[in-house]
């Protein structure tokens, strides 16, 4: 088993009710004297001076350049050399604060932190915070302490100490990380560095698309059921409100897929909130999906309003939105027979090959399998779909095929090498704009399968999947790259959604 830290989970209430309260104290890696050096190093505990403050405006529980002295806890999150010094990032965890110190130095090092407010991609809001030197006499010096977040904007921070050796036109600077509030266990702490990318303005997520920021949503929402921490709740009424009139309304847009995305996060939603708005909009997105149904190959919906493509994983969403939403509306027979009529024409299809894997579509000139690459998201929605449609009729059979797709997807080589899943292709710093959510969506049906089956068999599947990207594809910021077997590529919120899927389901 993956060893997780051994943080408290300080809050789960919503942001906005978090500055009036007094956050509890959680148990740190270490607790020692503040800025601690290494063995033959003295770090001094004066107040020190301040050169240049480039915002000091941050007041959460405490305000920022609250002296050190008074953390409740000292856990040093990372460390960094800077020539023959040593620059440390210390956390006060229980204050939701942090401060950097310069060790093994002389007189004339500077020490600073910044601060990044959208997952360390920049920091010009409150960069060179506390810069400061150090004194005549000393070897060490320290910054004072400044928050990791922003309580009062909605605003999750990232930190990191840097430092200019006296002497040196280099600086060095340490990894970023933060403290563990609302990061207190491997999945709070993914769904903290997601809401990093998420933009209160337009209530999507930055570095990431439109059906992506659906995943992201659905990610978040699984998170709040799944660790009980509601911090981030309020982005759900947040995104349906600024994003309702948005593209076509309603969520629908030129991609019936995108539509199913939405469909199903509003659904999701729904099942959270009970909020009846967005039932009635993943009502509205399942009709505008059912409106592109005809004959053509024998039926299924189309990929796009163009009408030039029909594929798995249009089809699968449109299956699993209306099973969801026949088990969710008392009397309903239009949503389940749409259900039922969308498995019958996908089974029959030819998207399913000999090796019970799905290939991305049809050839429209044939009709047949378009022998299209077998992606990750096209394995795991028909799971989902097959799960939600034996709940909604009592086939056991469904459950049955639904089986033997995951038992092939599970045991695939090609995607999966060494136990590790993997989408064809996968490289470091690819995917494009779509391919970095698909794993996300694959482990996300597979669990939902998993969990209506007596054995519950791929539960060490996905255990396993999750101990391989916690252990080598995750940061010191918590931020996932997108292989799980690693090393990390690069980071953006389509990357860590579909981390947070898998730390959802697998940690």
């Amino acid at each position: 088993m993956r060893l997780s830290r051994k943080f408290t989970l300080f809050t789960v209430l919503p942001v906005a009710a978090v500055f009036a309260l007094a956050v509890s104290t959680g148990t740190a890696s270490a607790t020692t004297t503040p800025a601690t050096p290494g063995a033959g190093t003295s770090v001094s505990t004066a107040t020190p001076s301040v050169t240049s403050d480039a915002n000091t405006s941050i007041c959460d529980k405490y305000c920022d350049t609250r002296d050190p002295a008074l953390a409740v806890n000292d856990r040093i999150a990372v460390t960094t050399a800077a020539g023959s010094r040593q620059l440390q990032l210390h956390m006060d965890d229980g204050d939701d604060m942090g401060w950097a110190a310069i060790v093994n130095g002389a007189a004339g090092d500077e020490v600073w932190m910044d601060r990044s407010f959208d997952g360390g991609q920049t920091w010009t809001d409150g960069s060179k915070l506390g810069d400061t030197i150090t004194p005549s006499g000393d070897t060490g010096w320290r910054t004072l302490m400044y928050n990791s977040d922003n309580w009062n904007t909605n605003g999750y921070g990232l930190l990191r100490a840097c430092g200019l050796p006296a002497g040196s036109s280099t600086i060095n600077c340490t990894s970023w990380a933060r403290t563990t509030w609302n990061a207190g266990s491997d999945k709070t702490a993914a769904a903290t560095a997601l809401m990093e990318y998420y933009n209160p303005s337009t209530g999507l997520f930055n570095t990431t698309g439109w059906w992506n920021s659906a995943n992201a949503l659905t990610a978040i929402i699984d998170n709040i059921r799944d660790s009980g921490m509601a911090s981030y709740e309020y982005i759900i009424a947040n995104t349906y409100n600024l994003n309702l009139n948005a593209q076509s309304g309603n969520f629908t847009d030129g991609y019936l897929d995108d539509t199913g995305w939405w469909g199903l996060a509003w659904l999701d939603a729904y099942e959270l909130t009970g909020n009846s708005a967005y039932l009635s909009t993943a009502e509205t997105d399942a009709n505008y999906m059912a409106s592109y149904w005809d004959s053509t190959c024998g039926g299924g919906i189309w990929w796009s309003t163009a009408k030039t493509y029909k594929n798995a994983i249009a089809n699968g969403l449109y299956i699993e939105l209306n099973a969801a939403l026949h088990n969710h509306i008392s009397g309903d027979t239009t949503y389940l027979q749409r259900a039922q009529a969308g498995w019958t024409w996908f089974a029959a299809s030819g998207m399913i090959n000999s090796s019970d894997l799905i290939n991305d579509g049809i050839d429209l000139t044939t009709c047949g399998n378009n022998g299209a690459p077998v992606y990750t998201y096209n394995q795991g929605v028909p799971l989902a779909a097959l799960t939600q449609l034996y709940l909604a009729t009592g086939n056991g059979s469904l459950l049955t095929t639904a089986q033997s797709l995951a038992n092939a997807s599970t045991t695939s080589t090609t995607l999966n090498t060494n136990g590790i899943l993997h989408d064809p292709g996968e490289t470091a710093g690819g995917g494009g704009a779509d391919g970095p959510s698909f794993k996300g969506a694959y482990v996300r049906g597979l669990a939902e399968l998993n969990s209506e089956l007596s054995a519950h068999p791929y539960t060490a599947y996905l255990q396993q999947q999750a101990n391989s990207a916690y252990a080598n594809d995750r940061n010191t910021a918590d931020q996932y790259g997108l292989m799980w077997a690693g090393p990390v590529d690069q980071s953006d919120a389509a990357r860590q959604q579909s981390a947070l899927d898998l730390m959802n389901v697998g940690s």
